[in-house]
């Protein structure tokens, strides 16, 4: 991996939480001593903003703030020339599968875009590339898509390391037989920015987001801290975090 990817790496993980909190609460410890109240205003306003991430709660309120995407109508789709399918992580070396495997991300996207090409029919393409290490996605999505859900994959883009490549690369290969019209399927709290980046290649996109939310906080423990909901925070944070360095990128 090139030297740029591994620092971008190294800077998600720093920035965001539960990571980035934990650091802000250790600097604000740090300067109790020397300045009282601004330390501990740190460590009081860090430490609040992690439990609220971590509940279920908090997290359902940012994901409704990404999620604009309905989900998909299959009379729509049926128009498109192609099912894109975006790769959403990899498990190394996972022991039971004797080597790499598609991640929890990932694998909900092939199961929805089987789903969505048994449908409608559609050629599909899966994109992904190897980003910190292992096989790359597009090839173990390939195979699960079609060993484990029995539909042939048309595309492997296997060269991208981020959704802007995913994109670029995609079009490129779709342009070889001039497709230009596609099924686009990922996380609902991706889509925003993916479907961006794919209309920015030149494709017309049609969103079929999978994972969307789908009714309101029932239980007490929705209110309460866990790792469920800190990782769901996590996700959003990404995206908002992802979505600003596009604009950033975009804007120079």
């Amino acid at each position: 991996m090139s030297d740029i990817f591994l620092l971008k790496a190294i800077a998600k993980t720093l920035i965001l939480p539960p990571t980035g909190l934990l650091l802000a609460i250790f600097f604000g410890l740090l300067l109790v001593q020397r300045f009282p109240r601004t330390g501990r205003a740190i460590s009081i306003i860090a430490t609040v903003y992690l439990l609220a991430l971590s509940t279920p709660f908090a997290s359902y309120q940012l994901m409704h703030f990404l999620e604009t995407s309905p989900p998909l109508d299959i009379k729509e789709a049926r128009h498109a020339q192609a099912i894109v399918i975006l790769g959403g992580g990899i498990r190394n070396n996972a022991l039971e599968y004797g080597g790499d495997t598609v991640g929890r991300l990932t694998l909900d996207r092939v199961r929805y875009g089987a789903r969505v090409a048994k449908q409608t029919g559609l050629p599909v393409l899966v994109a992904g590339g190897s980003v910190l290490s292992g096989e790359p996605e597009a090839k173990l999505m390939r195979e699960t898509m079609e060993n484990e859900f029995g539909v042939k994959v048309r595309w492997s883009e296997d060269k991208s390391r981020n959704t802007n490549e995913n994109a670029r690369f995609s079009a490129a290969i779709l342009a070889k037989e001039n497709i230009q019209h596609v099924v686009l399927v990922t996380h609902s709290f991706d889509m925003p920015r993916a479907k961006a980046e794919f209309t920015a290649a030149g494709l017309q996109v049609i969103a079929a987001p999978t994972g969307i939310l789908n009714g309101d906080l029932q239980w007490p423990s929705d209110y309460l801290p866990g790792m469920g909901g800190l990782q769901a925070s996590y996700y959003v944070c990404y995206e908002l975090l992802a979505m600003f360095v596009m604009r950033a990128s975009l804007s120079q």
